[in-house]
C-alpha cells in the first residue's frame, strides 16, 4: 500500500517554481517554472499539468526542508519530483467516505490515480483519473490567465 513511483515529467525549477493552480468542477490545471528551458524558447519555459476528471487535490507543505516529515518519504517520496502512488492510502480514505451514499459502488473509484507534484515550497497532491502535460512558455500566470480567458477547458 502507498507504493511511490518517480513518473516522467520535466523537472520543476529547484529555485521558485511559482506554481499556480485553476480548476472547475473536474478539471484542475497546475502550471510552474521549469529548471530547464530549451534552447530555441523566447521566454520561460512553464510546464502546464492537466488532471483530468479530479475528484480531490490539496496544495500547502510540506516544503523541500520539512519534506521528511511527509508520510511518504520513507517510501520514497522526495523533493522536486513528481509520482504516482500505487495502492493510495488516500484514495481508499474518499472511497470509505463516499460508502454512505445510497448508490455507491467501490468500483467507482478503482479508476482514480493519486498524483505528487513536489515543489520548492509546497507540495500539490491530486486524486484524479489522470493528467497529461505540456510544455508552454510565458509565466505561470499567463498560462493560467490564457486558461481562464478560454470558454471551456
Amino acid at each position: 500500500m502507498d507504493d511511490v513511483i518517480e513518473i516522467d515529467v520535466k523537472e520543476s525549477c529547484s529555485g521558485a517554481p511559482c506554481p499556480r493552480i485553476i480548476s472547475d468542477e473536474h478539471n484542475l490545471f497546475v502550471a510552474y517554472y521549469l529548471q530547464d528551458t530549451p534552447e530555441d524558447f523566447e521566454f520561460e519555459a512553464i510546464g502546464l499539468v492537466k488532471f483530468e476528471l479530479f475528484h480531490a487535490y490539496q496544495f500547502g507543505p510540506p516544503n523541500d526542508e520539512a519534506f521528511h516529515g511527509h508520510p511518504l518519504y520513507k517510501k520514497g517520496l522526495k523533493p522536486y519530483g513528481t509520482f504516482k502512488i500505487e495502492g493510495s492510502s488516500w484514495v481508499k480514505e474518499f472511497c470509505s467516505r463516499n460508502s454512505v451514499h445510497p448508490y455507491h459502488k467501490d468500483e467507482q473509484f478503482k479508476e482514480y490515480k493519486h498524483f505528487i507534484w513536489s515543489f520548492h515550497d509546497t507540495t500539490l497532491e491530486v486524486i484524479a483519473k489522470n493528467y497529461s502535460f505540456s510544455l508552454m512558455q510565458g509565466t505561470p500566470q499567463s498560462v493560467i490567465n490564457k486558461l481562464a480567458a478560454q470558454s471551456e477547458w
